[in-house]
């Protein structure tokens, strides 16, 4: 794990391992469980916004922390400093970032957003539904689209089918990853209600989800992506006590410090055109710890100075944040080469995907941002002209839908030229 600075009360040290160093998602079908496990493996509910709590679904990316443990005694890995199978002590291995990501179709371009955060994921299949379901074809194709190999397949619900209903759901599962990156992935039948395999998932994460490597990010060009954005400040704050907004996401690269001035792009919209921020950290903060410097590895909030009134509501979602001056150019029209996948990801039907024509609407997901284009030209690369600007660099990797039936529908991929 890379050395980070972190401010102390009393002279007291912080155990780097509280910090999380590894970001997990967790993705699959609407329904399946995964913010019930999310739960489970960290005490916190992840469903936060009003709608999310009505509708009983994952809306917005969400966050939350745990530490993993490894009982001294019996040697299951735990969540808890106390082992609850035979209540031995437990020592602290690591802590861990999950991002929990929407399974509902029409979400789709938000998993894709926070795929691009992730070290690994857990791929939440319910045993009491045929495999695959729409979206677990979808998110299994857009984890190898963003190149995530280290996964965990969890068969949730164990509980709520025979022997013989399970062996059957589990036979479609190895079925639908053979031939894929998931092929030789670890399933492990849970039961969250029940609490049975939590263990093992922490086992299984612990052996193949590592923390990354990050010698050779630390010391290139510091950039955030955000992935959330909001106003902490209660209605009825006295003026005096308002705190600036607060940016959320992972840094991909390099440091960010207490007091470092940054900038944020492409920024917010005046008028037809968008001004990037400028603004100073006023604080770091990983799994409730404050730092005084953060680097790659796990998620982190971002305290500024910049008015609350820009960060509500997730209103920077997608922007880069750097060094003044030190960011690539928004650009309001983009060319890529693109590679169109053979069906359609995500609706029963799989229909074929049809070429692309000049003139036609896509939606495209660079890092954390998304933004809809017209295409404007074919020739060896797509040029696509933008409704809402990205910050991007040469060569990274753009996610491509299109709209069939109503709905964005992953078809294929590219690379910035």
């Amino acid at each position: 794990m890379a050395k980070v600075k972190t401010k102390t009360d009393n002279n007291k040290k912080i155990d780097e391992r509280l910090i999380p160093s590894a970001n997990i998602g967790m993705v699959g079908h609407v329904g399946h469980g995964k913010t019930m496990l999310t739960e489970v493996l960290t005490g916190k509910l992840t469903l936060t916004h009003s709608e999310e709590l009505k509708r009983g679904i994952t809306i917005r990316l969400g966050y939350a922390d745990m530490s993993i443990y490894k009982c001294e005694k019996c040697k299951k890995y735990v969540s808890t400093e106390k082992c609850p199978y035979c209540f031995g002590d437990a020592e602290l291995q690591r802590t861990v970032s999950f991002i929990d990501a929407p399974g509902h179709e029409t979400l789709m371009a938000t998993v894709l957003t926070g795929a691009r955060l992730m070290d690994g994921a857990i791929l939440v299949i319910a045993a009491n539904e045929r495999c695959p379901q729409p979206q677990t074809r979808e998110h299994v194709t857009a984890l190898n689209v963003v190149g995530i190999k280290n996964v965990v397949i969890v068969q949730s619900k164990i509980d709520l089918v025979d022997e013989k209903e399970a062996m059957k759901n589990y036979k479609e599962i190895k079925d639908f990853v053979k031939g894929t990156i998931l092929e030789n992935a670890p399933i492990i039948p849970v039961s969250s209600q029940k609490r049975i395999n939590i263990d093992l998932i922490l086992d299984t994460i612990e052996n193949i989800i590592p923390t990354p490597d990050l010698a050779d990010r630390i010391n290139k060009e510091p950039r955030m992506l955000v992935a959330r954005s909001f106003d902490i400040n209660k209605p009825g704050i006295a003026p005096k006590k308002i705190m600036g907004g607060t940016i959320g996401g992972g840094i991909i690269s390099g440091k960010l410090r207490v007091g470092d001035e940054i900038e944020i792009k492409p920024g917010v919209k005046h008028g037809e055109k968008y001004q990037p921020l400028k603004t100073k950290i006023i604080g770091l903060q990983k799994a409730g710890i404050d730092l005084e410097e953060a680097v790659p590895g796990g998620l982190l909030g971002v305290m500024t100075e910049l008015d609350p009134s820009l960060t509500k509501s997730d209103s920077l979602v997608g922007n880069v944040v750097g060094l003044p001056g030190r960011l690539p150019e928004t650009k309001d029209e983009i060319e890529f080469e693109v590679n169109l996948m053979k069906r359609v990801v995500g609706s029963e039907e799989m229909g074929t995907v049809q070429p692309l024509k000049p003139g036609e609407t896509l939606m495209v997901n660079v890092g954390t941002a998304r933004s809809v284009g017209s295409i404007e030209s074919i020739k060896k690369a797509v040029k696509l002209k933008l409704k809402i600007p990205l910050c991007v660099e040469k060569r990274e990797r753009i996610v491509i839908s299109r709209q069939i039936s109503g709905r964005w529908r992953l078809i294929g991929y590219g690379i910035i030229c």
